[in-house]
């Protein structure tokens, strides 16, 4: 078959759904597939090249930042995917479109179906879904909701992350049949390698941000400073000097290392050079980090919400906490921070649930059965 991605992020562009969307296409590609990415120009990017044996189509866009984007700036990647996925045409008709997020892609998968008839799969990441991250994305989702409706019931299929946030896609549409394709790990590239485990290095991931809840973290480990422990902080976002205030102020700062935004490989470094990860995020899809920690053979403390509950199997591949509950998220800490034997076990058996379910392969076989299906049945609406 051949398919046309769509989704404003692409490494080192965005977050996690940038890094399903590359390894998708790039699985399909392995599987004998024609694959077309179309993302968003940025910095001095080739502005169409063959990435991995996946035609990488940049549009322009406007885009300030590496790591988030503004309402303004997906306006202007819905324009330009627009003009830019019917100039691509001319020379590459795809069987299937497959848009990460409802909101910017959809609308320009709408356009194509509406114009061509060609089906489209809506690939639901977290944050274009109404509900996710209310404190962030409240006004926006009113804004948006109305054109989501239009575009999920045109599409050919729904696909959410997680049974989290298909419970989410569903309360906010009860008559969506919304299916669930996991996120994946390149399991090569994040592998298990003999580490220290006696000196507690604590690891975090992803974009410094509300949303992630490192606060809670610090809060947390403020009450754990009678134990051995260092924790490196990789990402980058707005609540940085909030939180770099807010660990001088609670006496632990000379402990945390903010390491910025990291590219692939320092990023295995550092997961390969930790042994437990931290996550006590409010709100996820399915976290693409935490999947990076348990492929690389680490144990993960983690919030109780959509993405990560269903990957951490609380006492066996890590410890699961009520979200913002300092509280517990503090106890699983002292629990598993001084004892190096139960993290070495945790993370051994991490490894081997990830290996079982959550390759990139399986998660690509799965969007291509799914598209073949649409196709046969002609199902797109």
């Amino acid at each position: 078959m051949k398919f046309l991605l769509l989704n404003s992020e692409h490494p080192p562009i965005g977050g996690g759904a940038g890094n399903a969307s590359a390894n998708i296409a790039q699985q399909m590609v392995q599987q004998g597939h024609e694959v077309v990415l179309l993302t968003v120009r940025f910095g001095d990017f080739a502005h169409d090249e063959v990435w991995n044996g996946v035609h990488m189509v940049r549009v322009p866009a406007i885009r300030k930042r590496m790591d988030r984007s503004g309402a303004v700036e997906q306006i202007s990647f819905v324009l330009g995917g627009i003009w830019g996925s019917l100039r691509l045409l001319k020379s590459f008709r795809p069987d299937m479109v497959i848009a990460f997020f409802g909101v910017p892609s959809g609308p320009i998968a709408w356009t194509l179906n509406l114009l061509t008839g060609i089906p489209y799969i809506v690939s639901m990441r977290g944050g274009d879904v109404p509900g996710f991250r209310p404190y962030d994305f409240k006004i926006y989702h009113k804004l948006v909701a109305p054109f989501l409706k239009i575009i999920w019931r045109r599409a050919g299929a729904l696909v959410a992350n997680s049974k989290g946030l298909r419970e989410l896609a569903v309360r906010f549409n009860p008559k969506a049949d919304v299916k669930i394709i996991p996120n994946g790990v390149d399991l090569a590239a994040y592998a298990p390698v003999q580490r220290t485990w006696s000196t507690p290095k604590l690891l975090s991931v992803g974009r410094v941000v509300h949303q992630k809840g490192l606060d809670l973290g610090m809060r947390a480990l403020a009450q754990c400073q009678d134990l051995d422990w260092e924790w490196v902080i990789a990402g980058d976002g707005g609540a940085r000097p909030e939180l770099e205030a807010m660990a001088k102020e609670l006496g632990i700062a000379e402990r945390i290392k903010f390491v910025g935004w990291q590219e692939k490989d320092e990023l295995r470094s550092l997961y390969q050079d930790a042994n437990l990860f931290l996550f006590p995020s409010r709100h996820e899809g399915m976290p693409n980090a935490v999947l990076e920690a348990m492929a690389s053979g680490l144990p993960v403390i983690a919030t109780q919400i959509a993405g990560s509950e269903e990957l951490v199997v609380h006492n066996e591949t890590g410890l699961l906490v009520p979200t913002e509950d300092v509280q517990m998220l503090t106890n699983a800490l002292k629990t598993l921070v001084p004892d190096e034997v139960r993290r070495e076990r945790m993370g051994a058996v991490a490894r081997q649930k990830v290996e079982k379910e959550y390759s990139w392969a399986s998660v690509a076989s799965q969007y291509i059965r799914l598209a073949e299906n649409i196709k046969k049945h002609n199902l797109n609406i």
